[in-house]
Parts: structure tokens; sequence; C-alpha cells
């Protein structure tokens, strides 16, 4: 399952690149997934993420 972070719904709380920074990075005040680590889907602290991101801005899909 990829994961992708969705720019223009993020606003910068960064609280993914904080609790996942092995997927996650913070750059030019957006939450962005790291080269290479889009197919973390099916990680659970992923999931978690995605399921509490406070803009709803990390996405799962195929």
């Amino acid at each position: 399952m990829k994961v992708s972070v969705d720019r223009e719904v993020c606003y910068g709380s960064a609280e993914c690149a904080y609790r996942a920074p092995e997927v996650f990075d913070f750059i030019d005040g957006y939450g962005v997934v790291r080269p290479g680590r889009e197919d973390s889907g099916d990680d659970p602290l992923v999931r978690e993420i995605v399921e509490k991101c406070p803009s709803q801005a990390v996405l799962l899909g195929e």
C-alpha cells in the first residue's frame, strides 16, 4: 500500500515527521514522504499516522 501527503491539505503540524522520521520528512513547512518509502503503507505506525493526521493530509492508496 502506498502512502502520500497531500500538500494542498497539509498545514504543517509535522506530526508525521516527528512520529515516523524514517518514512516522513518536513520540508518547506510541509510533511513529505521520503524518497523510496512510498510503499510503507502497510506499516502499523504509518496507518496510525494516517488516522491521526490533524489535517487528514496523509493518505493511503494502491
